[in-house]
């Protein structure tokens, strides 16, 4: 009875997974995004976000790129009938002393969101030093849990410097979150108050043979050992999560 019940489990295959576009707007066309770096990043730690995002655009990067990977989601603009979402940096403003202090709230990033006179539609990042704590979110949010490829190696940062580049894999998340599914009418599976989305339905996976624990084949830098899966602009190399992909029903990495 035991092995008859293991082979009839084996033998179920559960549905594939869909995101459901429920109507709602997109962020879609030019996508107008201000930065608030607060605390202090070196212009270097700076140079590493500005270029990702400008990596999102279309562009004569080899491939993998960000770009390529940006175009997942314009694949989802186009089911639901919109326009391709292009990002344009409009803003930025420091603020190196913390203004607000070095432990912030919820409603203190609300306040510090409405010094940008950002258009209808934009998106403003408030991005924060690694000695500023924002309450409810984790202290290093990114690289602790992306897992270790199968000969043991551990993910390396592709820019060298751990907390930005994990900060580039939650903003890339984020970013494809926000566009999607921007006011919670968009694309996504589950309850609107607690939605899978497009990055967030695939978390953890950044390379071919990803599962739960395993982050997946990824490349390696030669001269450094450091892991990537996509290129972009000025000869960067980012890491960029799995996205969910409308057309195959399945989590899709660069690589």
């Amino acid at each position: 009875m035991c092995l008859g019940a293991r082979k009839l489990t084996s033998l179920y295959n559960p549905p594939p997974m869909t995101l459901t576009y429920h109507n709602g707007a997109l962020l879609e066309g030019d996508l107008h995004v201000s930065i608030i770096w607060y605390g202090k990043f070196s212009p270097s730690q700076k140079s590493i976000v500005v270029d990702f995002l400008l990596s999102l655009n279309p562009s004569k990067v080899k491939t993998p790129s960000v770009s390529q990977w940006w175009q997942t989601i314009n694949l989802y603009m186009k089911e639901a009938g919109k326009k391709e979402t292009h990002v344009v940096i409009t803003n930025q403003i420091n603020d190196e002393n913390c203004s607000m202090g070095k432990t912030l709230k919820k409603s203190q990033i609300a306040e510090l969101t409405h010094r940008v006179n950002s258009k209808p539609g934009g998106l403003t990042l408030v991005l924060t030093a690694d000695d500023v704590a924002v309450e409810g979110f984790c202290m290093s949010c990114g690289f602790h849990g992306s897992g270790r490829p199968r000969r043991g190696r551990p993910l390396g940062a592709p820019n060298g410097d751990v907390g930005l580049d994990g900060m580039i894999v939650n903003i890339a998340s984020l970013l494809a979150g926000t566009v999607t599914n921007p006011y919670g009418d968009g694309y996504f599976q589950g309850s609107a108050g607690a939605p899978l989305e497009a990055a967030s339905a695939c978390v953890g996976a950044y390379g071919n043979g990803a599962y739960p624990g395993y982050a997946g084949e990824v490349l390696a830098d030669v001269s450094t050992g450091a892991s990537y899966n996509a290129l972009g602009a000025n000869g960067r190399k980012y890491l960029v999560p799995a996205l969910f992909n409308l057309y195959t029903s399945q989590c899709s990495t660069m690589v």
